[in-house]
């Protein structure tokens, strides 16, 4: 089974200084259709103006995820920890028992895009903690190349959620398969691109959630860009 997020029905907000689309129910956009999917909660496509940014804010309980699509992302948080993340690379804050923390675009002249991921973390109360992984140099075209999981397999950055979140480039014209663990569901989010899964047709910033399926036939419709979310 196979339910299908079209790009242009997300929330949207402009801001001005950010305009930003919410895949899932987010602050004050709520949709009961698309209120999460399993311990997924919010995948936000933001993009932020040259030297702007979100303030300090709080968190707690979310695993946080930054994966950057174009431009450099810049992190502070009350840890400690202040870091750029580029196209290529994966942050992960773990929220815990509180953090604050900013973001900001690191350019004064281009546009920072990058989307926005939060999961439920196994438990509440955990200890914050911050991750950053460069994982594009080890990926190969038409490959599933995993970057986040829960037990670091592979060298992937380490997520409090049982979870395996893949990355993947394709060609035009190439497939990609995807055998389905037993009782697991899959979001797969286009990142940019156009590409089918079991037939059903994706485009640029289109989602889709996958239950009940024993196999994922990933075929690519133009040079496509994608990730796959593994979840129990």
């Amino acid at each position: 089974m196979i339910k299908v997020r079209k790009s242009e029905e997300r929330g949207h907000a402009e801001h001005g200084w950010l305009n930003t689309y919410h895949t899932f129910s987010f602050a004050s956009y709520y949709d009961p259709d698309f209120n999460g999917f399993r311990s997924l909660r919010v995948i936000n496509e933001d993009r932020v103006a040259p030297g702007k940014g979100f303030g300090t804010h709080p968190h707690a309980d979310m695993e946080i995820i930054s994966y950057v699509i174009d431009g450099a992302l810049e992190h502070k948080d009350s840890a400690g920890n202040g870091t750029i993340i580029r196209k290529g690379e994966i942050q992960r804050m773990s929220a815990g028992t509180g953090v604050t923390h900013s973001e900001q675009n690191h350019s004064s002249t281009d546009e920072v895009h990058f989307l926005q991921i939060w999961l439920l973390p196994e438990a509440k109360g955990l200890k914050p903690g911050y991750d950053q992984l460069e994982y594009a140099s080890g990926c190969n075209s038409n490959e599933l190349c995993l970057i986040a999981s829960h037990d670091n397999k592979k060298g992937s950055i380490t997520v409090h959620q049982d979870v395996n979140i893949y990355s993947c480039n394709m060609k035009r014209g190439e497939e990609c398969l995807y055998s389905v663990p037993i009782d697991r569901h899959q979001w797969i989010q286009v990142v940019n691109g156009n590409l089918s899964v079991n037939g059903t047709e994706l485009a640029t910033s289109d989602g889709c959630a996958v239950s009940e399926e024993s196999l994922l036939e990933i075929e690519s419709k133009s040079e496509c860009e994608f990730l796959l979310f593994d979840l129990a």
